[in-house]
Order: structure tokens, then sequence, then C-alpha cells
């Protein structure tokens, strides 16, 4: 009994020796558990180090242009009303910031028609305000500076091999002969095979890695926190019994998963399949010749359409005339559909963050001081947040898109940043009300006080005393409200004619589109395959959102007696 009480006791003990310990003084007397798990995680890290520094990247230089397109808009409006008083010397530092002076010889980062940001040349712009005189520092080339070296660092990252590579488990090849073998493919296999086992290992991999990482917090509570327990315990365990949220976190991540590794997912790319068709060819055996011929993409895809027609279907899990594998069967133009939802999914993720990321900061920053000035300030944010919400978001994309027609803005993603800003500017009032009350209710909490008292800054009061609490609902209402920024990018897209993201861009909505009039016929995949990967991806942001709710809220409707478990979360 005595043996029993010391085992138990030596825990604690070892946890009261460690109270007056840092961090990294408690990792460094017991390194073990700290130094495995680093090893692992370094490990999965350097077997797909060139994809994920690269994807990295790629969202780097988008957060660049990003900002920097948010500055030029606010400054742009902000020019009119100075010259129009006629403040010159205002007007000067904006030109100055802008740098409307560019010459053709300046280069400004635009986008690609494949949608990819790229390096361009200003001339158009700087000759389009008619300037002459150079200038060398402005917004402009300090967005050029950053998105260069960055363009530069992406392709040195892309070049480093990797496990899961393209060109490791290829499964693009062609037979020999009318029956075979298959040569250029995987370990000579079939190429639904060679895909299928390359995508399965893409999913098995990104598990992996997810649970190392998510096993991370459990090293950190077993060996290296000084509480026995947290109110975080709570919330993990809760959201570990919440199955409804579960099942959206799965499909989440499967859809992340899906767009991070979009070039190695696709049983083509993008770029030879729907962007540069009659700049890459294939190869496959012909059977009237009886030789191996090669054709442009173009012509193959040109053979391989689906009409709902008599021939004219390629539907899933087959193989077109030339050799080619489709997992969804191809579209109205012989691309692989496959391919073109996981390079469209590229498109919905960063649209749907993008827009959500400056929302929740707008949402936040106000709410924070409306609750903490109180008085005029709340009121003129319920007034500005009012005269938003008055403004239809569908009619506010319009105005914009034509405001905008030839601006390098809407260039970028084809359209995508351009949606992504509009979203985001316009949706940022609901998720302020969602924070609202809570940003309200501590600010009332004694340790506000205490830290005005002490004489605390308000940005620090803010960002340490505040904000960690209101970040659980804006958690829970932005993965909620994604959802719907997806659905609308893609009914957007559905409507065309200017609206949502331009071809050759992939994206979801348009192949509905391309699609609806083969629904009744065999050429159905084309819409259908789309639709439901929309509704199943936003029913998971919104299970997810349950989930983190009820999991974060024990008093919430759908986590009383587990029913979020059962009934879907509330």
């Amino acid at each position: 009994m005595s043996t029993t009480t010391a085992a138990e006791d030596a825990p604690s003990a070892r946890r009261s020796e460690g109270e007056d310990l840092t961090l990294r003084e408690r990792i460094a007397a017991n390194p073990r558990p700290a130094l495995t798990w680093g090893a692992v995680f370094a490990l999965l890290v350097a077997l797909e180090f060139g994809a994920l520094a690269s994807g990295l990247i790629v969202l780097t230089r988008t957060a660049v242009v990003g900002i920097t397109a948010v500055i030029q808009v606010a400054l742009e409006a902000l020019r009119a009303p100075f010259e129009a008083l006629g403040l010159e010397p205002v007007v000067g530092i904006v030109n100055d910031v802008l740098g409307v002076w560019e010459t053709s010889q300046g280069r400004f980062p635009v986008t690609s028609e494949a949608g990819d940001i790229s390096r361009d040349t200003v001339g158009k712009i700087a000759e389009s305000k008619r300037h002459d005189a150079p200038k060398t520092f402005s917004l402009l080339w300090v967005q050029y500076q950053l998105s260069d070296f960055l363009f530069g660092l992406q392709h040195f990252t892309e070049s480093v091999p990797t496990l899961l590579n393209r060109e490791v488990i290829p499964n693009q090849g062609f037979k020999t002969g009318p029956a075979g073998p298959w040569k250029n493919t995987f370990l000579g296999l079939e190429p639904a095979a060679a895909w299928a086992v390359r995508a399965t290992l893409v999913y098995v991999y990104a598990f992996l890695t997810m649970f190392w990482v998510f096993k991370a917090y459990n090293v950190y509570r077993e060996h290296y926190r000084v509480a026995d327990w947290t109110p975080r315990d709570d919330v993990v365990d809760r959201l570990r019994g919440h199955r409804w949220g579960q099942f959206g976190f799965v499909v989440v991540f499967m859809f992340v998963t899906m767009a991070v590794f979009a070039p190695t997912l696709g049983p083509t790319t993008a770029e030879a399949n729907i962007e540069s068709t009659y700049q890459n060819e294939v190869q496959y055996f012909d059977s009237e010749s009886g030789q191996v011929e090669e054709v442009f993409v173009g012509q193959a895809n040109a053979g391989a359409k689906s009409k709902g027609q008599g021939d004219q279907n390629v539907g899933p899990l087959s193989y077109d005339d030339y050799g080619r594998y489709h997992p969804f069967g191809t579209d109205v133009n012989g691309q692989d559909l496959f391919t073109f939802m996981v390079a469209g999914s590229r498109i919905s993720l960063f649209v749907g963050l993008i827009a959500i990321g400056l929302s929740a900061f707008v949402a936040a920053t106000l709410s924070l001081l409306s609750a903490y000035y109180k008085g005029l300030v709340d009121l003129a944010t319920v007034i500005a947040a009012d005269s938003v919400i008055a403004l239809p978001q569908f009619l506010i994309l319009i105005m914009v898109s034509v405001a905008f027609q030839g601006h390098w803005l809407s260039r970028v993603y084809s359209g995508g940043m351009l949606i992504a800003l509009v979203f985001g500017l316009s949706g940022w009032p609901f998720l302020w009300r969602a924070v609202r009350g809570p940003s309200f209710q501590v600010a009332e909490e004694e340790w506000i006080d205490a830290a005005k008292s002490f004489g605390q800054r308000v940005p620090v009061t803010m960002r340490k005393h505040m904000l960690p609490y209101i970040l659980g609902y804006l958690l829970v209402y932005g993965s909620m409200s994604l959802g719907g920024i997806i659905i609308a990018t893609s009914a957007l897209s559905f409507l065309g004619n200017g609206l949502g993201i331009n071809p050759p861009t992939p994206e979801w909505g348009r192949a509905i589109a391309a699609g609806r009039n083969y629904v009744s016929t065999q050429s159905w995949h084309i819409a259908t395959i789309p639709g439901v990967m929309i509704v199943l991806v936003v029913t998971a942001f919104n299970a997810l959102g349950d989930g983190i709710r009820d999991a974060i809220d024990p008093e919430s409707e759908g986590a009383e007696g587990g029913g979020a478990a059962a009934g879907g979360g509330g």
C-alpha cells in the first residue's frame, strides 16, 4: 500500500520541483521526451520539405500581395478627397507611397493566366498614369522586391527532391503492346494502381504528421507542464468525444491536404492538362499502327470529351483512348476532372482563408476598441457595421468587379484576391456581432481595471488580457462562415460573366456550370461530383465549428448530455 502511494506521489513531487523553472529549464532537465518528439517531427518534415516549404512561400507571397493591395486601395481612395481639399503636400506623400511615378523600367508582380503570382512589369500601370519621372522606392517597388525574392526561393524549394514526388511515383505511362506491359509508370503498374499508391501515401503521410503534431500536447502535458490539470484538458476531452466535430475535422483536414498536395495528388498537372495543353505531349499505344505515338495533350483532350452522347463520355475510374486514367472522369473539354478539382481546392481555400482572416482581424480590432472605450467609439462602430450590412454583398461584388477591370488586383488568382478582399471587408460585421458581447464581458473584469490602474498601455491590455478571451468565438464563427464563402465563390463562378474566378484557373462552381446540362446523361459526373464535394466540405466546416463551440462552452445546447455527438453538434 505504501509503495502505491509513493508511486502516485512521485509525479506530484516532480511537478512541485519544477514550479519555479521555465519551460526551457524543464526541458533541459528532462530532454529525452522533447528530443524524441522533435527528431520524429524533423524526419516527417524532411521527407516533404520541398513541397511544404514551397506551399508556405506561396502563402507568404499571397499575403504580401494582399496586404499591399489593401494599402494601395485605401490610399487611392484617400487621394481624391485630399486633392479636392487642395492638400497638395498630402497628395504628394500619397503619390510617393503608391509609386505613381514608376516608369516602364519598373517591375511589379501581377498574375499569370494560370492564377499564380509571377513577375512582370509595371509599364502599363505607369504609362496609364502618364508619369515619366523615375521613382525607385514605393509600395509597388517594395512589393516587387519581396515577391521577387520569394519567387526565387520558391523555385529553389521546388527543386528539392521529396518522397511523394510525381517523378518518384509516376503514374503517367504507355503500353508497349496491345497486352502491355506498361512503361514509365511506378514499378510497371497500371496508371490507376500507380496513382492510387501515390494518393494513398500522401494521405497516410498527412494523417501521420497530424497525429504527431497532436502528440506534442500530450508530451508537454505529461512531462513539462507544472499543473496537473487546466481547463484546456476539459476542452480537449470534450472534443475527443464529439463525433460530429470529429467528422468535420477529418473532412476539413482531407480538404486542406488536397489543396496543399494538389500537384502530387492529380493524375496529371493543371499546367499540362488545363493551362498549356499544346505545350505538353502524351505518349500512347496506337492499336491501328501498332506503335507508340505522341500527341499534344490538347488533341488528346479533344478526343476524351464527356458530353453525354454516345461514345463521348469518359466516366469516373476509367481510361480514355490515350491510356490516361481519370479517377473522376473528364469534363466537357476532355480535361481530367480530378486534376481540375484538386487545383480548384487551392483557390477555394485561398479565398476563404484570406476573407476570414481579414474579417476576423477587423472584427476583433473593432470589438476590442468598442468594448474598451465604449461610448462614441462603440456607437461609431455600430453605425459602421449596420451601414456595411445594409449593402448586399452581391451588389458590392458586381460594382467592384466593374470598377477594377484592368487593375492588376483583378488578375491575382484570376480574380480570387479581389473576391477575397470583398468578402473580407464586407463580412466583418457578422463576426463583429458574434464577439462584441464577449468583448464587453471581458472588459468589465477586475483584471482589466487592474491593468488600467497599473498604467499598462491599451494595446498591451487588449492583446494580453482581452484578445485571448474572444479567440475561441472567432475560431467557431470563422469556421462556420468559411463554408459560406466557399459556396458564394462557387456560385459566382457558376454565374460567370466576369464574376467569380475567371478561366482557365480551376474553380468548382465553374465545373458545375459546365456540366449542368449533362446531369441526366451518362456524363452526370461533371456537375454531380463537384456539387457533392462542395456540400461535403461546407458541412464539414459547420460540423467543425459546432464541435469547437461545444468543446469550449459546455453549457451550449449541443454539448448537453452528449447530444452533440449523436445529433450533429446542435
